[in-house]
């Protein structure tokens, strides 16, 4: 699990590919340039528990500032690029960074929010990697706001391993689907760089991670199973297959030129993967997958049925989040028999309690806490971290969830997304898993939106496959779609077609944004 050691058994073995390009970063190259980036930080005064903010598109030089913090003893924080510079200076600002490490091709965006972020002087270090950024102009304004190229800032440093690395930890902030984001901090664990992490440990026996674990990495480095995963593969001496972006096509391309084994995905990938033309998807070899893994929300039980047929019995899911209270996981054949459900814990110990505290028996819908998982806390909010433990030290991620007697959970939904409507409750997710498959939607969002007799009632905000269909007869198709499958109180009483539902590139939906806005309807 020590870069070092991997780079000197298989120093010329790709440790990144980068997928569209085929350009290859070794094991060697990957080790000394984060040798000497660490060796920089820590001559610029960064020592165990600093903060460092990596702000990045999907370049392998992501992975250089990674393990450089890794290896380091530092806590780095990886910061969505998509944010605009007030978003993502409120994070390099509340995580207390004193380094920023960004692209070139986000160099615009490094330079406002390094503007924006530093009113406390705390940025001693501010590196760009990747290469030139511009033209002179904007290389003039990237030296007047502090930055250098991040190669020639380690000239002449020393590739040697130094002594006494010890192991980092990340910090990643939630993705602020529901209000401002909070850093989720883990407690450094003062291990020998080389211990690993327990995502790293949990790799192989799972999953079956090695060195002939070639992964897909399709998703934005910024997020906590993406980055996680593709250092988790290094740990193991495999190769990272980076995506710039998702393209469904595009990604089985990269699995039959790679010959992936491992990828990840989320259930709004799996859905795109399920639209391509038969013809299209059988155009791909894809017999060297070994593992496909999706998380991150949760999957249609129709879609995970289509996938596993069209996969085979190499399907994994599992249960988390970035603050770790819990883990569970499942696999095909255990999802076939259990139909819908995340599987059961790995790590904690489910529970489903009551608004007032009262554990719930098998069956019973309630919030999903977690014992015996490992502690954190939200980063500068007590507050919040109380409220995600309860007096029995529980911890809980605020989805909604059943056991059944077997152990295996089952989600609702979000607490936080719940529609009472007329009394009664109504779960988004349970309404939109059915909409996803209408075949004119390419994209939904159920939300509860004021309602003067029933307080909320349900609403649906389409993004329909073929814009030139949206009208009053195709709501009136989607309704009648979902009263043929759900109870009619769960249906929408409303579409609104819109062009497109604020996601975040890995899936989630920023619901914060739906909320109460003005009602637009289909006629």
């Amino acid at each position: 699990m020590h870069l070092s050691r991997l780079a000197a058994a298989h120093p010329d073995k790709a440790a990144v590919v980068v997928a569209e390009t085929g350009e290859v970063v070794t094991y060697r190259e990957l080790d000394e340039a984060s040798i000497r980036l660490a060796r920089l930080l820590a001559a610029r005064g960064l020592g165990a528990g600093d903060h460092v903010a990596l702000l990045f598109d999907n370049r392998p030089e992501y992975f250089v500032a990674a393990w450089a913090a890794q290896r380091s003893g530092l806590v780095w924080t990886p910061v969505n690029h998509h944010l605009t510079a007030a978003e993502a200076s409120y994070i390099v600002r509340d995580c207390g960074a004193r380094a920023l490490v960004a692209s070139a091709g986000v160099a615009d965006l490094a330079v406002a929010v390094a503007e924006q972020a530093d009113d406390a002087g705390l940025l001693a270090v501010r590196l760009l990697a990747g290469g030139p950024a511009g033209d002179a102009d904007g290389a003039a304004r990237l030296a007047a706001a502090g930055f250098e190229e991040l190669g020639a800032a380690v000239a002449g440093l020393s590739a040697q391993e130094p002594a006494g690395e010890r192991e980092g930890a990340r910090m990643y902030y939630s993705s602020g689907t529901t209000g401002q984001p909070k850093g989720i901090l883990r407690t450094l664990s003062d291990e020998p760089f080389g211990s690993g992490l327990a995502l790293d440990r949990m790799l192989p026996g799972i999953f079956g991670f090695g060195p002939g674990t070639v992964y897909l990495c399709p998703a934005p480095l910024y997020h906590a199973a993406p980055s996680g995963w593709s250092l988790g593969t290094m740990r193991h001496g495999g190769t990272v297959v980076l995506m710039d972006r998702f393209d469904a096509e595009r990604a089985l391309a990269h699995i039959a030129r790679y010959h992936v084994t491992h990828a990840q995905f989320v259930p709004t990938m799996l859905v795109r993967f399920l639209k391509l033309p038969d013809k299209t998807r059988a155009r791909y070899d894809l017999s060297s997958l070994r593992v496909v893994v999706h998380a991150a929300a949760p999957c249609p039980v129709d879609v995970k049925r289509q996938v596993i047929e069209w996969l085979g019995p190499i399907v994994y899911e599992y249960y988390s989040g970035s603050e770790g209270a819990g883990f569970c996981m499942i696999s095909s054949a255990d999802w076939l028999a259990h139909p819908g459900s995340v599987g059961r814990a790995l790590v904690g110990e489910p529970h489903i309690v009551d608004d007032d505290g009262n554990e719930l028996p098998p069956g019973e819908v309630g919030t999903v806490w977690f014992s015996g998982g490992p502690d954190f806390a939200y980063h500068n909010d007590p507050d919040k971290t109380a409220r995600a433990r309860d007096a029995r030290g529980w911890g809980t991620f605020g989805d909604v969830g059943r056991l059944d007697e077997d152990g295996y959970l089952y989600l609702v939904d979000r607490r936080v997304d719940l529609i009472l409507s007329g009394g009664t409750n109504v779960y988004p997710q349970e309404v939109e898993n059915v909409l996803a498959l209408h075949p004119a939607v390419q994209d939904v969002a159920v939300v509860g939106i004021a309602d003067p007799d029933l307080g909320r009632r349900v609403h649906a905000l389409v993004q329909p496959a073929d814009p030139r269909e949206a009208g009053p007869e195709l709501a009136a198709d989607i309704v009648a779609y979902c009263r043929d499958r759900l109870a009619h109180y769960k249906c929408p009483r409303g579409v609104e077609f819109v062009d497109a539902l604020p996601r975040t590139p890995t899936g989630k939906l920023l619901r914060r944004l739906l909320h109460d806005r003005p009602v637009v309807p289909a006629d």
